[in-house]
Order: structure tokens, then C-alpha cells, then sequence
């Protein structure tokens, strides 16, 4: 797989607060997007799509200070906040884009004037070891070989072995953003690890015959923008969050195909999306909610886990979302009891019915 070519490291600033029992997702405060000069980020670069910091994926937003009882946001941070998760992400990454912007000129001069950093040397040579071992874990994950860190070092660390533990920790958010996989260790002895899709999913969109690379990714991404938005969210909403990462409706992605296809046929299709048109909406407009597959498969709980993961947080600081994940676990337990007394009387009911065929006249 060709490797595109580097592009700045951007990271979006934590400000993770946790909510207070009256703060909802209309008090949600724009993160503080910044460039990070001091490095450069593989994911960001080698795969233009989220920063190997797991700060690229702020999903969870804090929320301001100053609330309203209303949940309008103060005066003085409504240039700083967003009326939704996705649109707090979606100006935070557009920010990013804008800042990190320069010319040829501009880029060409700075170098001219500037000798070599040797700790910039470095962080290019370990920016490359990131994107050489995504790729051996990506043809790992297509192969469903077991990795051992010891093969890691011999095939593709190599001199930079020093480096491993940082080499490794970014290859593996990257798998997790971008291709939505998951890294394991199965053997803390050997250190061997497996290759799993995140949240528990098991349809990674790849092509039939093991062809491209898991797009599994894209689709968590989607499905937490429709947790935090309140379970339901128009299509617009979903483009403009995902077109700050450099995906849009109708253009191929290099990693993604065409994205449009992608979620509204493969992912409908597969039932892990539902995508309806709005009630009396006219001109039509559509709305996606998790299907069925989604809610069979993984859970709010789970998807919450994985963002506060992510963000360094925990689910219990986001109140909001956490009693909602909470009353989910709840709703699913007792579907799963009344489904096992009707399966158990399904069976007493069959068995009697047996013994009543089987048992002969007097």
C-alpha cells in the first residue's frame, strides 16, 4: 500500500471537564485546537485522516463553565462553543487545517534559515517506523496471523529498537482510529498479540478475498456521533463531521472508497446503520440511527468506554451519556432474561409435547 505523503501534526487540546448533572449536549465547549511544532504524527501524516495522539479523536467534548439554565451557552464562550459534539468537532479539526496552513514559499524559506534538529531527525525516522509497522500489522490483520513483538523488531524496528514502546503505542492508536482495530496482547510471556475489530464488530467493510484494508474505523466514528447526539442525527450533520478528516460524499478516499456508498448501501445493508428519511420533511431529508446489527453486537457502554479510552478520561465523568449507557445495560439485561423464560418455556412446552406423542395408549 503506497504511503501518502507527511502532513503537520495537528492535535486538538483537552479541556475534558466533567459534566454537571444540568449540563447538556447544547452546553458542549468547542476543544482548543493547536498545532504541536515540536513533531510530526504518522496517522496524520503517512494516513491523513486523525493524529496518532488520541487527542484526535475528541468526540467527547467538555462543556463550559457558564450555563444557562436554558443550556445557552455565556456570552463570552459563544465563540468557542458548538450546539453539538460533531460540530465542536468538526470546527475544531477546520481550525487545525487552517492553522497549520503555509506556502511552498513560506515552508522553503523556513527550512533555509533553520539547521537540521536532530530530535526533528529522530521524530521523522520514528514517524516512519509508525507507518512501516501500520502496514505490517494491517497485512498481519488481513493474513489473521498472530504477532509477536519479537518479529516486530526483527522486520520492521529493526536499529530504532530503543524506540519501540513509542513506535508501537502510535502504530496501535492508529489501527484503532483509522482502521478501527484493535491490537491485543494474548501472551503477556512472549508478548504475542491478536488483531480484533473494535467494539466488538464483526464486518470490517473490507472486500471479498481480503482486498483493501478494515474500514471498521469510519463506522465507530458514525455510530458515536449518533450516541452523543441523542441517538439520531440528520445526514448533513454526519457529512460535515466527516468531511473536517478529509472525507466527503461522492469522492473516493484512499483508504475508505467511496464513502457515500460506504454508509448509506454497505453499512445500511449490513444493518449496522439505519438511514431513514426525516418525517414530513420536504425536500426529503434523511437520518441515521444504529441498526439492529449495531445494538446486537456491541453497546453505549461500550462506545462510551472507548471515547473516554481514547480522550484519557472515564465514562463517569460524563454523566449525561454514562446514565444513559447505564440505563441501556439495564434495558438489555432484562430483554435478555425475558428472552431466556420464553426459550426455557419453549423447550418444557416441546418436551411435554414429545412425552404426550410418545407415551402409549392403555
Amino acid at each position: 500500500m503506497p504511503r501518502p505523503s507527511k502532513r503537520p501534526r495537528y492535535t486538538l487540546e483537552q479541556n475534558l471537564q466533567p459534566q454537571s448533572e444540568t449540563q447538556g449536549l447544547e452546553g458542549a465547549q468547542l476543544l482548543v485546537a493547536e498545532e504541536e511544532a515540536s513533531s510530526s504524527s504518522t496517522c496524520s501524516s503517512s494516513f491523513p485522516l486523525s493524529s496518532s495522539s488520541s487527542s484526535c479523536y475528541p468526540l467527547i467534548p467538555s462543556t463550559p463553565e457558564e450555563v444557562s439554565a436554558t443550556g445557552t451557552p455565556s456570552t463570552s464562550q459563544s465563540s468557542q462553543t458548538s450546539s453539538s459534539p460533531s460540530a465542536a468537532m468538526a470546527v475544531s479539526l477546520s481550525s487545525n487545517s487552517a492553522a497549520g496552513s503555509s506556502s511552498p514559499e513560506e515552508e522553503g524559506a523556513s527550512i533555509s534559515q533553520t539547521p537540521p534538529d536532530p530530535e526533528a531527525l529522530l521524530r521523522d525516522a520514528i514517524d516512519d517506523k509508525v507507518a512501516d509497522l501500520v502496514q505490517f500489522l494491517l497485512f498481519k490483520y488481513q493474513t489473521k496471523e498472530l504477532i509477536t513483538e519479537a518479529e516486530m523488531l526483527t522486520t520492521v524496528i529493526k536499529e530504532y529498537q530503543d524506540h519501540f514502546p513509542v513506535i508501537f503505542r502510535e502504530a496501535s492508536e492508529c489501527m484503532q482510529l483509522v482502521f478501527g482495530v484493535d491490537v491485543k496482547e494474548v501472551d503477556p510471556t512472549n508478548h504475542s498479540y491478536v488483531l480484533t475489530n473494535t467494539l466488538g464488530l464483526t464486518y470490517d467493510g473490507m472486500l471479498s478475498g481480503d482486498q483493501g484494508v478494515p474500514k471498521t474505523g469510519i463506522l465507530i466514528l458514525i455510530l458515536s456521533i449518533i450516541f452523543l447526539e441523542g441517538n439520531c442525527v440528520p445526514e448533513e450533520k454526519i457529512w460535515k463531521a466527516l468531511s473536517v478528516i478529509g472525507v466527503y460524499a461522492g469522492r473516493e478516499h484512499f483508504i475508505y472508497g467511496e464513502p457515500q456508498k460506504l454508509i448509506t448501501d454497505d453499512w445500511v445493508q449490513e444493518r449496522y446503520l439505519d438511514y431513514r428519511q426525516v418525517p414530513n420533511s420536504n425536500p426529503a431529508r434523511y437520518e441515521f440511527l444504529w441498526g439492529p446489527r449495531t445494538h446486537a453486537e456491541t453497546s453505549k457502554m461500550k462506545v462510551l468506554e472507548f471515547l473516554a479510552n481514547v480522550n484519557g478520561s472515564d465514562p463517569r465523568s460524563f454523566p449525561l451519556w454514562y446514565e444513559e449507557a447505564l440505563r441501556d445495560e439495564d434495558e438489555r439485561a432484562q430483554a435478555s432474561v425475558v428472552a431466556m423464560d420464553v426459550t426455557t418455556a419453549m423447550a418444557s412446552e416441546s418436551a411435554r409435547a414429545v412425552a404426550s406423542s410418545s407415551s402409549c395408549p392403555e
